[in-house]
Order: C-alpha cells, then structure tokens, then sequence
C-alpha cells in the first residue's frame, strides 16, 4: 500500500518562498510520476505540476509556470515543490498524488488519481 506524506506548509508574504516534500513508503512510488494539487475551500482540487518516474521531466500548470518547481530526491522516494514569488491566490492545501497509469509528466486529473497524501496548508498574506 503506497503511502504519501507532506510537509512544509506555512504561513508566508506575498513575494517569499516555500518547499515542500512529499515522501512516498510501501510501494512501487519510483515507477510511477509524482504529481502536485492544491485545494481552497469550496473549489475542485486543481493539478499543479507533475514530474516523472525518472525525475527528468516535468510538467506545469499555467498559473505556476515559472514560479514552481518539483524535484525529485533521495532515490525517487521524495518529491519537492519548491515554489517560489508565492502569491495571495497560491493559498490552498497542497496535495501530493500518484496515478498508478502514468510514468511520465503530464497534466493529470484529481479524479485519475490512486493514492494522495494528507495535505499541508500554505497560506500567503498580502
């Protein structure tokens, strides 16, 4: 059973940087693309980013573009999001997934996905 845990959330300025990790236990976590959602309150959980198997590619929604980036370290078994010039609208709770379909880094659905961690909550002040 493939497990995923956050950390590093927090509260920050508009403008600052945060990284967080996800590390992933009990499974097969080096085969398959790790991926990143956020959530608010209310609203759908929204695809972020993703990296593949192999750590070699990565895939961005638009609205991070530029600003995020997701790494994968300590042999595949953690992924990182590092983000950075965070913005008021970048507060939500962060996500970790896997789609057991997908090895390689592309945009995904929340629906797709097989396995999520808890969350950790970013929270950006003007």
């Amino acid at each position: 059973q493939l497990q995923l845990v956050e950390s590093g959330g927090g509260l920050v300025q508009a403008g600052d940087s945060l990284k967080l990790s996800c590390v992933a236990s009990g499974g097969a976590y080096s085969r398959y693309a790790m991926s990143w959602f956020r959530q608010v309150t209310g609203k759908a959980r929204e695809f972020v980013g993703a990296i593949s198997w192999s750590g070699q590619s990565t895939y961005y929604a638009d609205s991070v573009k530029g600003r995020f980036t997701i790494s994968r370290g300590n042999g595949a078994s953690t992924v990182y999001l590092q983000m950075d010039n965070l913005k008021p609208e970048d507060t939500a709770v962060y996500f970790c997934g896997v789609d057991l379909q997908i090895p390689t880094a592309q945009r995904m659905s929340a629906r797709t996905i097989d396995y999520w961690g808890q969350g950790t909550q970013v929270t950006v002040s003007v």
